[in-house]
């Protein structure tokens, strides 16, 4: 059975949060709060947090930043994934990945069905890795960020989850890298 094995160290995770809305402040940021409660409840370290506009070019702007930052292991956002003409975060997402994490978005809807039904197709949530980090995109909505927290990031951010988590692969998303360099 999966599960945290207690005799593997914990490992705390430097995670960024990303809030994408063309209306919300931080003061209004519930979703993006939820994610930093979360994650400092579940000992890792906030290492930022900011609110761009639904432009993909923001986006990508501070998704890089991020990317090259080295306080930065993981990045979670939220906002921006629906079909409207402003939801534009899977695109900026997809047009930085180096690798592309299509579970992570069918696993997300397939639990989302559970609670809201036929519903959960106007998600687009998305993740992949890029520049050793991984990149998470969730829905703007609290309940759906708790969804992907609580059900799916929880264990894969946690060093202790077995069979196997992200975190044990941290030391490996480049190794593409090293082979072209030799």
């Amino acid at each position: 059975m999966p599960g945290i094995d207690d005799s593997r160290p914990f490992v705390q995770v430097k995670i960024a949060v990303l809030t994408v809305s063309d209306t919300r402040g931080l003061a209004e940021d519930r979703s993006g709060q939820t994610l930093v409660d979360r994650l400092e409840v579940s000992g890792h370290l906030l290492a930022d947090r900011k609110i761009v506009r639904d432009e993909v070019s923001d986006i990508q702007d501070t998704l890089k930043e991020w990317i090259r930052r080295e306080d930065v292991d993981v990045v979670i956002s939220t906002g921006g994934t629906g079909v409207t003409g402003r939801d534009v975060t899977p695109e900026a997402f997809s047009g930085l990945y180096e690798k592309e994490i299509p579970g992570f978005g069918e696993l997300f809807r397939m639990l989302s069905y559970q609670k809201i039904g036929t519903s959960t197709i106007q998600s687009r949530a998305t993740a992949g890795v890029a520049g050793g980090t991984y990149l998470f995109a969730l829905p703007g909505s609290t309940g759906a960020v708790k969804d992907a927290w609580d059900d799916i990031l929880v264990h894969q951010l946690d060093y202790r989850f077995l069979p196997c988590n992200f975190v044990e692969l941290f030391d490996r998303l480049q190794e593409h890298q090293k082979r072209s360099k030799s």
